[in-house]
């Protein structure tokens, strides 16, 4: 008997806390019932409670436990599962799912797409040639595939060899109505961090998986030499760290390199993203690479400036001496002179806080995000690949 619905199974690495998995999150949720239904196979495992913010009762989700090394142990466990769910659209996401697209094509996936959101601190904009011949064997088994930034567009085309009408641009984008300035900061950070921060306090935050490609280091370095030459900020100031991985260590050895431990807080993995935004005045982004950041999106819908590294996709959202600025990846000094002048200059915050806001609001709406997925999905549902 022939299915009377659609199914779109979609691949992740890990179904964690993070920026990718965050837009699969929303983008279940916001696609038209009427489309297709919904599975998540992790190649690893699934956080329970970020799968949980899935509204969804149907959505399938399925663990593969791939050990250390190579996807192939794998294989035949997502083979079996993809010939049980027998899926409509295959999507897998980033360089670590990428093989499976070889296993859908032999398992008589009809439609398969393939998402690249960042890089890797092994594969900064695609330097890694191993990936690179990855990415150009596994290309004919991939009929679409989705580029979150103009620089990853280029690549897929220039080195991977992916022909421009098979490559569909999608900005990540962000629920306004969640990510907003909010009304009672003050009396939002004393019932969040609860301890005594001055009234005054300046608080420079991270936000988001404790990765080496996320380079947190380089901001504590930042936040120190702040510190070291401007007493004022050494009295006020306050860095936020919200988020855990596998770079807890190195940012803790950092912190303590620093002495800025008593002044730092670190809540670890929350599910309250938006209302740890809310009690920031400036998010730093010290990435060696990038797709399109959720946090960055996330924190200029939040009103917050952003001072980010100039790597992937942060040119795209962030308006350099607009809306926040950008830095030479891996220049803390450089970093360090941008968060000094949102201190000193109150002007200059609260006008680049409002223009963040605005360009969030008018350029990278949620919305607009899932009716592109949608557009790119129907197209290949009626028409073939």
């Amino acid at each position: 008997m022939p299915k009377t619905r659609r199914l779109i199974a979609h691949a992740v690495y890990r179904f964690d806390v993070g920026g990718m998995e965050n837009g699969v999150v929303n983008l279940i949720n916001r696609l038209p019932e009427a489309l297709a239904d919904h599975a998540v196979i992790a190649f690893t495992q699934v956080n329970p409670e970020f799968a949980r913010r899935i509204r969804r009762q149907d959505v399938a989700f399925i663990e593969l436990h791939k050990p250390p090394g190579q996807s192939a142990r794998i294989f035949p466990r997502l083979w079996s599962q993809l010939r049980a769910l027998r899926p409509d659209i295959f999507h897998t996401r980033n360089v670590g799912t990428l093989e499976g697209q070889l296993v859908a094509a032999f398992a008589g996936v009809p439609h398969r797409v393939h998402g690249e959101h960042g890089w890797d601190v092994n594969d900064l904009s695609g330097s890694n040639r191993r990936l690179l011949m990855l990415r150009r064997l596994m290309r004919p088994f991939v009929h679409h595939q989705i580029a979150l930034s103009e620089p990853t567009h280029c690549y897929l085309r220039e080195r991977v060899g992916v022909p421009d009408a098979r490559i569909t641009n999608i900005c990540n984008g962000v629920d306004i109505a969640s990510f907003c300035p909010a009304p009672d900061r003050d009396g939002l950070r004393t019932q969040m961090i609860g301890r005594d921060w001055p009234a005054d306090a300046f608080v420079v935050g991270a936000v988001g998986r404790f990765a080496a490609v996320k380079n947190l280091p380089m901001l504590i370095d930042a936040f120190a030499m702040v510190r070291a030459r401007n007493p004022a900020f050494a009295v006020c100031a306050r860095l936020a760290l919200i988020g855990d991985g596998p770079q807890k260590s190195a940012v803790d050895e950092a912190l303590a390199r620093h002495a800025l431990t008593p002044v730092t807080w670190q809540p670890g993995e929350r599910s309250d993203v938006a209302n740890c935004l809310k009690i920031l005045d400036i998010l730093c982004l010290p990435s060696l690479a990038e797709g399109i950041s959720n946090a960055v999106l996330e924190a200029m819908a939040s009103g917050l400036p952003v001072v980010a590294t100039r790597v992937g996709g942060n040119a795209e959202l962030v308006d350099d001496g607009g809306s926040g600025f950008l830095v030479p990846s891996g220049e803390a000094a450089a970093m360090a002179d941008r968060i000094e002048q949102y201190f000193g200059n109150k002007s200059l915050l609260k006008g680049h806080s409002s223009a963040a806001r605005q360009r969030a609001v008018m350029q990278f709406s949620l919305p607009s995000m899932v009716e592109r997925y949608h557009q790119v999905y129907a197209r290949l549902l009626s028409q073939g690949h």
